[in-house]
C-alpha cells in the first residue's frame, strides 16, 4: 500500500546556519497514529512545517496522499488539518463562523451537519455562537481543532496538542482521535505526555538533532528494547551487594530494603533463577518479589542518551 505521506531525503538549514533537518527519509502508513518523539530543539515543528507547506523545504521530495507538496502545493494542503503548538485564536468572529469560514477556504460545500457534530464531539456547540475572544485557553485550543478538522482531511497533524490544556480536553481529545482513526484518518502527534504516545500510538519515530534515530511499531519497539526489572524486598536492609555478586546487573534501592535486577526478556537465559541461588548460598533471604518492565518514557530516554 502506497503511503499516505512519503519522505525522502528531506533537508532544512535555517538562515542562521543552523540545520535543522537533515536528510530525513520516513514514510507514514494510511490510516496509523503515528507519534514523533524529541526533546526540544530536535526538529519536530520544522518537518510538520514543512509537510504542512507552513515552511519551504531545503532539499528533498514529500508527498502527501501522492501530491508533491511544492508542485501540487493545493492538492497536497487540502489534505491536511494541522493544530500548532500556538494559540492564534484571538477574533471577535463567533466559533460557528470562524468553523464555517475555514471549511470555506479549502473549498468545501458547505455541510452545517458535519461541523455540527465536530463541535458536539469537542464539547463545543454549547459555544457555537460565542466570540472566540471570549473563550478561555482550553477552549480556543477546542477551536483550533474543530478549524483543522473542518474540511475534512485525511491526515491530521497534532502538534503538541495537549501542552497546558485541562484533563477533560485531553479525554475528550483522545476520543475524538481514535474515532477519526476508525474513519480512515492518518494522524501524526508530537507530544511531550509520553504516556500518551505508549497509548494511543501505532507506531514510534524519534528525531534528534534532525535525524530520525528510530522508526518501529510501538509494542516491538518496546519488547526489543524494554527491560524487565526483578525487584527483590529484604526483610532486613543490607549496606551494600555482596562482593560476591559484583559483575552482576544488580542495584541497592530503598535504602537497602530492596534489591533490583536488571535483565533482558529476549535471552533464553534470564539469569533470575542464577541469582536467586547465589542468594540463597549468601544467605540473604528476601519477603517478596515483582517485576517491572520500562515505560516508552524510560526508553525513548535511553534512545536520545546513546545515540
Amino acid at each position: 500500500m502506497q503511503p499516505v505521506i512519503a519522505i525522502e531525503q528531506l533537508t532544512k538549514t535555517y538562515a542562521s546556519g543552523h540545520p535543522a533537518l537533515k536528510s530525513i527519509d520516513l514514510s507514514i502508513r494510511r490510516g496509523e497514529i503515528f507519534a514523533l518523539l524529541g526533546p526540544n530543539g530536535a526538529g519536530k515543528t520544522t518537518l510538520i512545517s514543512i509537510i504542512c507547506g507552513i515552511v519551504n523545504p531545503g532539499s528533498g521530495r514529500v508527498t502527501v496522499d501522492g501530491h508533491d507538496i511544492v508542485r501540487d502545493y493545493r492538492a497536497a494542503r487540502s489534505k491536511i488539518g494541522l493544530v500548532p503548538q500556538e494559540l492564534f485564536n484571538e477574533g471577535f468572529e463567533s466559533v460557528w463562523a470562524t468553523v464555517r469560514f475555514s471549511r470555506g477556504l479549502f473549498g468545501k460545500a458547505p455541510d452545517d451537519a458535519y461541523l455540527e457534530q465536530v463541535l458536539r464531539d469537542l464539547s463545543l456547540w454549547d459555544k457555537r455562537n460565542a466570540r472566540i475572544n471570549e473563550l478561555s485557553g482550553g477552549m480556543k485550543r477546542r477551536v483550533m481543532i474543530a478549524k483543522a478538522l473542518s474540511h475534512e482531511p485525511t491526515v491530521l497533524f497534532l502538534d503538541e496538542p495537549t501542552a497546558g490544556v485541562d484533563v477533560e480536553l485531553r479525554r475528550d481529545m483522545w476520543a475524538m482521535v481514535r474515532r477519526l482513526r476508525e474513519r480512515g484518518v492518518t494522524i501524526i502527534l508530537t507530544t511531550h505526555y509520553i504516556e500518551e504516545a505508549e497509548e494511543m500510538a501505532d507506531r514510534i519515530g524519534v528525531i534528534r538533532q534532525g535525524e530520525i534515530i528510530l522508526v518501529e511499531d510501538k509494542t516491538r519497539l518496546m519488547k526489543q528494547l524494554g527491560k524487565k526489572q526483578l525487584i527483590l524486598q529484604l526483610p532486613q536492609p543490607i549496606a551494600a551487594i555482596p562482593a560476591e555478586l559484583a559483575g552482576t546487573p544488580l542495584e541497592l534501592a530503598e535504602e537497602g530494603h530492596a534489591l533490583v535486577f536488571t535483565f533482558d526478556t529476549q535471552r533464553d537465559n534470564t539469569g533470575i533463577a542464577e541469582l536467586l541461588r547465589r542468594l540463597e548460598a549468601l544467605g540473604i533471604d528476601y519477603r517478596d518479589l515483582q517485576t517491572r518492565e520500562s515505560s516508552l518514557e524510560e526508553i525513548f530516554v535511553d534512545l536520545v542518551r546513546s545515540r
